[in-house]
Formats: structure tokens, C-alpha cells, sequence
């Protein structure tokens, strides 16, 4: 089979490999879809990832395939079943995991960051993270069923109310926010983003306003459509100083800013102090996605989630780092990568 595998700094290695074995407790998946995400980007460049990232490893989480292959003990998945993966394994022991905050896992392991991934022809996985997709279910759409998984988690974590008023800042993944903003029942959406293609397909996905902050009067035009000064709840996805400082703004008294995005290691942006006094603003992180990958499954299964006109471009495995570099450009939404 073909893997490529990252070797370290911007260097990616095709390999041809056997087609692993199952273990007792494991499936091997025949990898269909995988997605490019911003921390295969931050890996790419030498930055750190969810977990520490030891080449030479396949990299690649957010991934969908079909089980070829059951290992001993295994229950609930046979061969040809359709499924998603989900990357991310706790130890289950430390105290984050004994006291409900398994992401905070000292000992975090991740498929497609400590182990091998999806960016191979077949992967092999513990049973218990591989999740069953709907067969009718495309299994590109399958692929996004991890980043709308720590999606969902911000959104728990942003505690949107019926009736708020939501503001999303930039990114690609923005795109997946709008959508769940309007389940949780914001009865506003607005999304704050300098990228033409990217606020086009907001609106078709449900964005009840889309500004581009790089133009002038689009702070006033924001204030004119919320009917007052500023949203409830702010998610910001960009990951840079700009985005950042926008959420700030766009905030009113008692909102919260969600900081959603995978920023640069070494990034800070210093934080305008009074605001947060006088607004009684809260601040929130979150990071990756505590069970929260079924209900991600479950939404991508109902339909109530539009996959496709996000995903904007396709890559083979021979062309990852085309791939990465098209995830980091202004034409691309989401990339995704065929094995």
C-alpha cells in the first residue's frame, strides 16, 4: 500500500508499505477521504500539534474509510461497514480523565499525530474509535465528521442561548459555526470574513449577515443589523492578531468570546483589560473534541449539516504538499485527500 509519511520540517516521504494486520481490539480501515486541517498545517512547518509528533509518522485525523479487516474481540463493526475515525485516545487514568476533562489527557495519544493516520491507503485503529457512518452517507462528508466534532465542543463550551445574537470571526472552519450556531437557536448569525468565496457560501449555509472587515463602514454595518452594541457570543476562528481583536469589538456587555481557532504556538495578543471589566466579558479556549465525535456522526448521518459546498478542493496522496499548501491559501474552503 501507499503512505506518505511526514519526515520532519515541510517533508513529506511516499512509502510503499504492507497493508497492517489487525490486532485484538483493532479494524483496519481501507482510507478513503481525508481532510487537511490547520494542525497538519502547524505540524507541517515544525510547530506542535494536539499531541508531541515524533517523525517519521503518518499524519492525517480527520478521515473516513471502509473496515476491511476485524480484529479478535470486536463487536458492533464488520467488514464493509462505512466508518469515520475518531483520532483522539485518553489514557483514561490521570486526573483530567478521572474528573470528566479527558481532553486535558496527560497522556494523549492521536491517530494521525502520534500514530499513524489517514494520509495511507489503510490505517489501523483501536475498534472503539471508529464510528459508524450511514452508508448512503458520502464518506468525503464522513472525513468531516472530526473537525464538526470539536466544532460541537466549542459550541458547548460557548453556551449559546435561544434568542442570542452570534458572531463568527473568520477561518474555514467558521463555516461549520454558522450551521451550528442556527441548531443551538441564535437569532442572529453574523460571520466577520475578508474572503469573498468563504462569505458567499455562509450565506448559503445560513448566515443572516457576512462583512468584510477590511472594509470600511463594516463595523457600523454590523452595529445597524444586531440593533444594538454588539453580540452575545463571539467565535473566533482565525487564529491571528486581526481576528482577534475583532472579536473584542464586536462584543457586547456581558457577551463571550470563544477562542476557537489553532493559533501559532508563540502567538499573544494583549488583551484590552477594561473592556473585559466593564463589559464583564467571559473568555473561553476549548480544544479538540470530548464526546462529542457520535453527535458529530449523528448530524452528519440526519443531513441537518451541508458538507459539500465546503469542501472546495481534492488531493492524492502523492500530492500532499499541494494539498497543504491549497488548505493555506485564500481559494481553498476545506481540502480533502483521497487515498
Amino acid at each position: 500500500m501507499k503512505a506518505t509519511y511526514f519526515m520532519g520540517h515541510e517533508t513529506f516521504e511516499v512509502r510503499e508499505c504492507p497493508i497492517p494486520k489487525a490486532k485484538p481490539g483493532t479494524v483496519v480501515v481501507k482510507n478513503y477521504a481525508c481532510g487537511v486541517c490547520g494542525t497538519d498545517v502547524h505540524i507541517y512547518h515544525g510547530e506542535k500539534g494536539s499531541a508531541a509528533v515524533n517523525p517519521p509518522v503518518v499524519l492525517g485525523h480527520e478521515y473516513s474509510g471502509v473496515v476491511t479487516e476485524v480484529g479478535e474481540g470486536v463487536k458492533g463493526l464488520k467488514i464493509g461497514d462505512h466508518v469515520t475515525i475518531d483520532p483522539n485516545i485518553y489514557c483514561g487514568e490521570c486526573e483530567y480523565c478521572r474528573n470528566g476533562k479527558k481532553q486535558m489527557c496527560r497522556h494523549m495519544e492521536a491517530v494521525g499525530v502520534t500514530m499513524n493516520g489517514g494520509f495511507e491507503e489503510y490505517s489501523i485503529v483501536p475498534a472503539a474509535q471508529a464510528l459508524l457512518l450511514d452508508p448512503n452517507v458520502p464518506l468525503e462528508y464522513g472525513a468531516m465528521s472530526e473537525p464538526l466534532a470539536c466544532c460541537l465542543h466549542g459550541i458547548d463550551r460557548a453556551e449559546i442561548k435561544v434568542g442570542d445574537i452570534v458572531c463568527v470571526v473568520g477561518g474555514a472552519i467558521g463555516l461549520l459555526l454558522v450551521q451550528l450556531a442556527r441548531l443551538a437557536g441564535a437569532a442572529k448569525v453574523v460571520l466577520s470574513e475578508p474572503n469573498e468565496a468563504r462569505r458567499k457560501v455562509a450565506k448559503e449555509l445560513g448566515a443572516d449577515l457576512c462583512i468584510n472587515p477590511l472594509e470600511d463602514g463594516y463595523y457600523e454595518k454590523f452595529l445597524a443589523f444586531v440593533g444594538g452594541d454588539g453580540a452575545d457570543v463571539i467565535i473566533e476562528c482565525a487564529g491571528n492578531h486581526a481576528a482577534v481583536e475583532s472579536a473584542f469589538k464586536f462584543a457586547r456587555r456581558g457577551a463571550t468570546i470563544l477562542l476557537f481557532s489553532v493559533p501559532k504556538v508563540e502567538a499573544t495578543y494583549e488583551v484590552p483589560l477594561f473592556d473585559v471589566y466593564q463589559k464583564e466579558l467571559t473568555i473561553k479556549g476549548t480544544f479538540v473534541n470530548p464526546d462529542t465525535h457520535l453527535r458529530a456522526v449523528e448530524l452528519i448521518n440526519s443531513g441537518r449539516i451541508q458538507i459539500a459546498p465546503i469542501i472546495t478542493h481534492t488531493f492524492t496522496l502523492d500530492e500532499l504538499p499541494e494539498a497543504i499548501a491549497m488548505q493555506m491559501s485564500a481559494e481553498a474552503i476545506k481540502v480533502i485527500v483521497k487515498a
